[in-house]
């Protein structure tokens, strides 16, 4: 568990804490040329993600933590993504190479991203740059799967990550993905079903039955993995306030929409000029299954797994369709409102509201 890192002078050299290198700040700050603006690689509600290159090359992604009240949030962030990266080692979980501590300073080392994360290539195509194909965005699906599938079923205690979305699904040089930031991860024991904590995360991404409770579970992983593939599908963000005049903010609902009126072409990424109708109905299906309203409806990540490699999912789907023949008949039982009372459509209406952010 977590022992106390901190330092009160710097060293010369690199001390290596179990699997861990500890950094000296004059280190990092010569790889960052002082942490400078212009290798700014993201930035969260914990602090700034920087680009750095150390003497012998390495290049590394480095997080600083705001620290300017040294706050217990920052601190229990800093603690929580050290403790939970230590339990966890997998091909699909990003690996902390390092740390810095000084009584002024926490920052993390991790190996640098070469394509950043699924929501920054899906942007680069706002400015000409190549869309990813939709073999690699299956490909990126199935290797976020394994890892989210790791963290709920073979670490001991179980983890659950609680802010998966595009910004923290990162891309290595070879397009393979790799799931990061940890900050908001708990811990919880194979005998308990969920954790209850304020909520966090990103609006939009946020299950439902999270937002009301609090109680956070593997199944809330299961949502946010659904609204991730949702974006590998349509290349939009999670919400969308150009199709508020809709009802549409949401991209789930836009796209459950879209899915029911059997327009499933309306909804792909138009900057993906080739793709496989069959593998985007295969993608567009799982999501749907991770993003159902009652959370013991929805796969776990290691069946979601198994669709993506061929196995189940047309069963899984038959269910849902079931079930959505069954929503529907309850939908047209329930009572209408009458002729002439209007709703104030803001009432109805949730601000798009960052809780958290890529860190």
């Amino acid at each position: 568990m977590w022992c106390d890192l901190a330092i009160t002078a710097e060293e010369d050299t690199r001390v290596n804490l179990g699997q861990l290198t500890r950094f000296t700040l004059s280190q990092l700050k010569n790889a960052t040329e002082n942490f400078s603006s212009r290798n700014e690689i993201g930035r969260g509600g914990f602090g700034i993600v920087y680009k750095g290159v150390l003497s012998d090359g390495t290049q590394l992604a480095i997080k600083r933590l705001k620290l300017e009240s040294r706050s217990i949030g920052n601190e229990k962030q800093f603690q929580t993504e050290v403790e939970i990266i230590s339990m966890a080692s997998h091909r699909n979980l990003l690996r902390l190479y390092g740390l810095c501590t000084t009584p002024t300073e926490r920052l993390l080392v991790y190996p640098y991203m070469a394509n950043r994360s699924v929501s920054f290539q899906l942007k680069k195509t706002d400015h000409g740059a190549p869309a990813m194909t939709c073999q690699m965005r299956k490909r990126i699906a199935l290797g976020a799967a394994k890892g989210l599938a790791y963290l709920h079923e073979q670490c001991n205690p179980k983890i659950i990550h609680r802010d998966v979305k595009a910004d923290n699904i990162l891309l290595d040089d070879e397009f393979e993905a790799v799931v990061g930031d940890f900050g908001l991860a708990k811990p919880i024991d194979f005998k308990n079903t969920h954790v209850t904590t304020a909520i966090r995360g990103t609006i939009g991404h946020i299950a439902p039955e999270y937002m009301s409770s609090g109680k956070s579970s593997e199944k809330t992983d299961v949502y946010g993995y659904g609204i991730t593939l949702l974006q590998l599908i349509t290349g939009q963000s999670a919400l969308n306030l150009s199709r508020l005049a809709d009802d549409d903010v949401m991209l789930l609902d836009w796209v459950r929409k879209l899915e029911k009126e059997n327009n499933v072409e309306k909804m792909i990424d138009p900057h993906l000029k080739e793709y496989n109708m069959n593998d985007i109905k295969e993608l567009l299906k799982v999501a749907l299954l991770c993003t159902e309203n009652n959370p013991t409806s929805r796969p776990k990540m290691s069946e979601v797994v198994n669709m993506l490699e061929g196995e189940g999912l047309e069963e899984r789907w038959a269910e849902w369709e079931q079930r959505e023949v069954q929503r529907n008949q309850e939908a047209l039982d329930m009572p209408h409102l009458p002729v002439g009372w209007n709703l104030d459509s803001n009432s109805s209406f949730m601000q798009a509201l960052e809780l958290s952010g890529p860190r």
